[in-house]
């Protein structure tokens, strides 16, 4: 299904200027790595179709690029049959950065209604993608009941194996947790849609979607875009250290998904289907 994804630096050494109560030194920093990735698409016999730039860290680029498209409703996990970086690019620095993921079936240009330009502080987003995505994703299920206790448990289990934001606090991250509070797979990148797409991406190449006993925990606010591609998945539960947006709460509501935000410091706010929290 894939060939193997080489190891690439996440993190990029600098040297900064430090200014400390009035003094000033020059010392050694460490920054996350933010790099271009092309995500191309191609059918049997057919030439790869571009069909998003996303800037992201390095690293679990396969599964971004399948999450990616299964999420924004351009694949079925079933059509996936190759992910591999492209090798015919004359430009050797950028072999790393266009990913081309080939289905067995014919891809048709068609389908793309828009330019997909995903940046690491946005994503793609819009009112306008709400009711397209719903003839395309059905309601998420009923889901487990889950303690509330273990929710709010949930980011400081994150932050604990955000291995790469402890050197350079400059990531963030998404996990996937059982209904116990167990951690099944964890991404971090510089934008959050980009791990939230690296941990379906995983899950959806191991042949594990859909998601439907699991909760998604991520480290910033949610928006829109992060509860379409948590339903894409059959996600019943997406919690998050901040805040949601009024679209994120509106889309919630219709894909029958719990939505909660602010947990921190053993508090919590439920905004949609507070049935599934015991």
């Amino acid at each position: 299904m894939a060939t193997t994804e080489p190891l690439r630096r996440n993190q990029a050494p600098v040297r900064v200027t430090a200014v400390n109560d009035g003094v000033w030194s020059e010392r050694p920093d460490t920054l996350a790595t933010e790099e271009p990735m092309e995500i191309r698409v191609a059918g049997p016999d057919q030439e790869g179709v571009q069909v998003a730039v996303t800037m992201r860290t390095p690293g679990g680029d396969y599964e971004l690029a399948a999450g990616f498209l299964f999420t924004e409703g351009l694949m079925r996990p079933e059509d996936l049959r190759r992910v591999a970086y492209c090798d015919d690019l004359d430009a050797a620095e950028q072999r790393y950065n266009v990913v081309t993921v080939t289905l067995n079936r014919p891809f048709d240009p068609a389908v793309l209604r828009r330019n997909f330009y995903a940046t690491s502080s946005c994503g793609i987003c819009g009112k306008a993608a709400l009711d397209d995505i719903q003839v395309r994703c059905a309601p998420v299920g009923s889901g487990p009941v889950v303690a509330a206790d273990v929710v709010s448990s949930l980011p400081d289990k994150l932050r604990a194996k955000q291995k790469v934001f402890e050197r350079t606090g400059g990531l963030h991250a998404a996990g996937l947790f059982t209904a116990d509070g167990d951690l099944v797979s964890l991404r971090e990148d510089v934008g959050r849609h980009n791990a939230v797409d690296k941990v379906i991406g995983e899950q959806l190449m191991a042949g594990g979607l859909p998601l439907a006993n699991h909760i998604l925990q991520v480290s910033g606010r949610i928006s829109f875009e992060l509860v379409q591609k948590a339903a894409m998945a059959g996600i019943p539960i997406l919690s998050a250290v901040g805040a949601p947006s009024s679209l994120a709460v509106e889309a919630g509501e219709r894909f029958g998904m719990t939505v909660i935000g602010f947990v921190r410091d053993a508090r919590l706010n439920v905004y949609t289907h507070p049935e599934r929290l015991a």
